[in-house]
């Protein structure tokens, strides 16, 4: 049974992936717990599994092995299909691409995925929480029609309205130049803070990950090291 106070447990987990006859081994039997409300900081070189393990985590990717629970939900037992159940309302996704439709508005973009969720007065959520990302004005607006820095906001804006118990960010400034980047991760850290969410966040910057309560460093599918981030 897992300890209601953990957003993440994991034992021995782990990702193969490829063919039988060719299988290549991503994640080598990973150990880990995260707190609800922690903020890590997941560092580590490319090719080392970060985003492997954070697919797994959020149930983007099933594992092959070992067992992972994930705000209270078993991912390891559930299929495909339980597993986008399972995060719908429980997790956030903020990833480099930003990942907007290109058909919908700033509104839609944010208020569809609650809409399919099923919560109610989602349309109103999805403004309520544009505006609190500066975005009030751009509701309308479609990502052609909006900077690098204003589609993430839209891609924060999404991953933070159903209040989602776990925010997951893949590299969210990889995209953005080094000034915009800065606002983008003062937005994420305001927007945690308020909602109380647990946040998991790939980075290659060494000065984020030392805002963070805790770093974790990988290395060919393993945490080599897990460290005090910020006091």
């Amino acid at each position: 049974m897992t300890s209601p106070s953990l957003a993440i447990s994991a034992r021995n987990l782990t990702l193969t992936l490829g063919s039988s006859a060719a299988p290549v081994t991503i994640l080598r039997g990973i150990d880990l717990d995260i707190a609800r409300g922690e903020v890590v900081a997941l560092l580590g070189p490319s090719g080392s599994g970060k985003s492997s393990l954070m697919a797994v985590l959020s149930g983007l990717e099933r594992a092959s092995g070992g067992s992972v629970m994930v705000a209270g939900a078993d991912f390891a037992g559930l299929s495909e299909d339980g597993l986008a159940a399972a995060r719908r309302g429980r997790i956030g996704i903020v990833l480099q691409a930003f990942h907007l439709l290109p058909t919908m508005t700033a509104a839609e973009n944010v208020a569809t995925p609650m809409e399919l969720a099923g919560m109610e007065n989602a349309r109103p959520r999805a403004i309520a929480e544009l505006e609190a990302v500066g975005l009030g004005h751009r509701t309308g607006h479609y990502p052609t029609q909006l900077s690098g820095g204003e589609q993430q906001r839209v891609a924060i804006a999404r991953a933070t309205a159903p209040r989602p118990e776990l925010i997951f960010a893949d590299e969210p400034t990889g995209n953005l130049d080094a000034a915009t980047g800065a606002e983008i991760i003062e937005l994420l850290f305001a927007r945690r803070a308020e909602t109380g969410a647990t946040l998991l966040i790939i980075t290659h910057d060494a000065s984020l990950a030392a805002r963070c309560e805790r770093v974790l460093t990988m290395a060919d599918g393993v945490i080599v090291s897990d460290t005090s981030g910020a006091a």
